[in-house]
């Protein structure tokens, strides 16, 4: 009997509804309702014809404006997609003043009705860009504009009413329409504001120069975390939901954890220590096996490794803690670098030192301080061997450029000195048959 209640409500209502817009329409076709949507046409095609002379006139105006912000251009474009209906607003709400101040109210109603609508609908079009996801700004965009129409339209308490009659029933609860619909738009603002309370956090630690890079990113997703969180159960008790409840939901998810997202975890956790110990951050150069590059970014799973020829490593937080990492800029940028050669005997061996340090410091990259030595390393077959060391503060510039540029500058030193650089000889004696030998 209850379920046959509420379904014969639920048909009275929508009659209710239904009744409402016939009448609606039937009042349409009135003398003086009819003028005022001749009228509404007139406005509507002098704010259309005057908006094609002065939309190019604006955006050329804002291609010569310099020095302004990225938020403010986005906000002037806005306005400027929106000067026909901006247009269409002030002519409507300066005939309908008029006409309010000329004849009686009933002959403008229908006037300011529509020019109520457009204007909440513009407003509402102009105020949602300041929302960035694209899929969120639509469903707020779409949801404001109808409720807007219907506050405006008288009709939202009888929606309402009707939302709110079509549900189901699970235990002791009842799920209807309207409160999934409440559900989507509460959380749906309240993570809204959380992201935008998160890049606020973000901007200010980028701002702050005594915050480190590895506890700027820490601070970072903490905040972004805990911003989420505080909104989705801020969220659930807005429309009554029992947290309570949650708690075998909570149980089943750490079971989860333990067996199926081992992997995940570790590498959250490893994340946090890499955060906390501040052993990698942005802009570190380092070397994990073969990878050689240097660290874009810093995430809860893996770290970016950007290398010299283009590609992008997505290394896991787990192989950071397991591995031996290689961080060539961890406590100081400066870096020492190594090249061997060797020089012919008939060479000075003192002039050779001198030359080969004088070649590595007019490489641009080797720094003069710590300086270039030159040391002897050993008297090979053919050759003297000698170590040239060299320091850069640039590694993410590239080890092996470096090295071939002083290897370069080292060769063209030894050739305007006549410094041979030999390479290994061998004598061949042929000894012929002995005498009286067959």
């Amino acid at each position: 009997m209850e379920e046959l209640a509420q379904d014969v409500d639920l048909i009275e209502q929508g009659l209710s509804i239904w009744q409402q817009a016939a009448e609606f329409g039937l009042s349409l076709l009135q003398p003086w309702r009819f003028y005022q949507i001749l009228i509404l046409l007139a406005v509507f095609l002098a704010a259309h014809f005057l908006a094609r002379v002065i939309e190019p006139r604006l955006r050329r105006w804002m291609r010569g404006l310099e020095g302004m912000r990225a938020s403010q251009l986005r906000f002037l474009i806005t306005i400027a997609k929106r000067t026909r209906s901006i247009i269409f607003i002030l002519f409507g709400w300066a005939v309908y003043l008029g006409m309010q101040a000329a004849t009686w109210p009933s002959r403008s109603y229908l006037i300011g009705l529509v020019m109520t609508l457009v204007t909440a609908l513009v407003f509402v079009a102009i105020a949602s860009r300041l929302i960035r996801h694209p899929l969120l700004r639509s469903v707020v965009t779409w949801c404001a504009w109808i409720y807007a129409t219907m506050e405006i339209l008288g009709v939202q308490e009888t929606v309402t009413g009707v939302l709110d009659s079509i549900g189901l029933s699970l235990g002791g609860s009842r799920i209807t329409l309207l409160l999934v619909i409440q559900a989507v738009l509460t959380i749906g603002v309240l993570l809204m504001l959380a992201r935008w309370a998160s890049k606020t956090v973000e901007q200010r630690l980028v701002s702050n120069e005594h915050i480190s890079p590895s506890l700027e990113v820490l601070i970072e997703k903490i905040a972004s975390v805990v911003f989420y969180a505080i909104a989705f159960v801020i969220g659930l008790q807005v429309l009554g939901f029992d947290l309570s409840t949650l708690t075998l939901f909570s149980g089943a998810i750490g079971l989860g954890i333990g067996f199926g997202l081992q992997k995940v975890v570790s590498n959250l956790i490893s994340g946090l220590i890499v955060l906390l110990d501040k052993s990698i951050k942005p802009g570190d150069v380092i070397s994990l096996g073969d990878t050689f590059g240097w660290v874009t970014e810093l995430n809860a799973r893996y770290v970016g490794v950007n290398t010299r020829d283009g590609r992008e490593y997505l290394i896991p937080n787990e192989d950071l803690i397991t591995s031996q990492v290689v961080n060539w800029s961890h406590s100081s940028d400066l870096i020492r670098l190594d090249i061997y050669f060797g020089v012919s005997y008939h060479s000075d061996p003192h002039e050779v030192r001198k030359l080969a340090r004088e070649a590595a410091s007019s490489v641009p990259r080797v720094v003069s301080t710590p300086a270039a030595v030159c040391h002897i390393v050993g008297f090979g077959d053919s050759s003297i061997d000698f170590i040239l060391r060299f320091w850069i503060r640039d590694p993410s510039g590239g080890l092996t450029n470096v090295r071939g540029a002083v290897y370069l500058a080292l060769w063209d030193t030894l050739k305007e000195n006549d410094i041979e650089i030999p390479f290994p000889r061998r004598d061949i004696t042929i000894v012929g048959d002995a005498p009286g030998t067959d």
